[in-house]
C-alpha cells in the first residue's frame, strides 16, 4: 500500500482550494482503486456472523481499501482540518463531512465571482475621476477576484484599464499601444505612465483655468460696483 501511494503527489487540502482539490483527489483514488469506496460506502452487512468464509475475506479486503482511501485522504489534511474528521470510520463519511464543510463556501465563492466579473466588465473612469483614483477601484474588484480563487492575470487588468479611460487619454493610449509591450508592462509601469500625462494635461489647463477664474472675479466685481 505504500509503495502504491508513494509515486503520488497529494495535494494539500486549504479552505480556499476545496474543488481543486476534490479533481485531484478523484484521479488520485481512483488510480488507488478505491474511489468507488469513497463515493458509495462500505457495504457492511448487518450481521457478518452469517457470512460464509469466503464473504468473510472479501469484506476483510473492502475494509483494507477503505482504510487504504483513509490514510490517502490523511496526507492531504493538516491537524486543523483532521479535527472535522475524527470521528469518522469510513472513508465515505470522512469525504462527505469535508464536502458538506466546505462545498458551500466553494458554490459562494463561485456567486461572489460571477458578481466580481461583471463589475469589474463595468468599470469605466468618469470624467472628474483622477487617474489614482480610478486605479484604486480598478485594483479592488481585482484583488477581490484574486481572493475569491480567480486568476487575472496583470496584462488583462492593464488591457481593461486603457480601454476604459476617459476620451484625455485616448492620445496616451495609443501611444502607449504602439511604443510598448503589453504583455512585458506591469500595472505600476502603466500607472506612473497615466499619472505623468495626467500631470501634463493639468498644467496645460491651468491658465485656462486661472482665467476663468479671474474672469467670474472680475464680473463679481463689476456687480457689486454697480449696485
Amino acid at each position: 500500500m505504500a509503495n502504491g501511494m508513494s509515486q503520488w503527489q497529494m495535494p494539500k487540502f486549504t479552505k480556499d482550494n476545496y474543488e481543486n482539490w476534490c479533481i485531484r483527489m478523484k484521479a488520485i483514488l481512483g488510480a488507488n482503486d478505491v474511489w468507488e469506496l469513497v463515493e458509495k460506502g462500505l457495504m457492511v452487512p448487518e450481521n457478518e456472523s452469517n457470512l460464509n468464509q469466503v464473504q468473510k475475506e472479501q469484506l476483510q479486503a473492502q475494509r483494507k481499501k477503505d482504510l487504504k482511501a483513509i490514510i490517502i485522504i490523511h496526507q492531504c489534511l493538516d491537524d486543523s482540518l483532521l479535527q472535522k474528521v475524527a470521528f469518522a470510520t469510513t472513508s465515505k463519511k470522512f469525504w462527505d463531512i469535508l464536502n458538506s464543510s466546505f462545498s458551500g463556501d466553494a458554490k459562494m465563492k463561485r456567486v461572489r465571482l460571477q458578481t466580481l466579473r461583471g463589475e469589474f466588465e463595468a468599470l469605466r473612469m468618469k470624467e472628474s475621476e483622477s487617474i489614482s483614483d480610478y486605479f484604486s477601484r480598478v485594483l479592488t474588484i481585482f484583488n477581490q477576484m484574486k481572493s475569491n480563487g480567480e486568476e487575472v492575470s496583470d496584462v488583462h487588468v492593464i488591457e481593461k484599464i486603457l480601454r476604459s479611460l476617459v476620451s484625455k487619454f485616448d492620445y496616451k493610449v495609443v501611444a502607449i499601444e504602439e511604443a510598448q509591450d503589453i504583455d512585458e508592462m506591469t500595472i505600476d509601469e502603466l500607472l506612473g505612465s497615466l499619472l505623468a500625462h495626467e500631470e501634463k494635461i493639468l498644467k496645460r489647463n491651468e491658465p485656462i483655468k486661472q482665467a476663468l477664474q479671474q474672469n467670474y472675479l472680475s464680473k463679481i466685481m463689476m456687480e457689486d460696483t454697480q449696485v
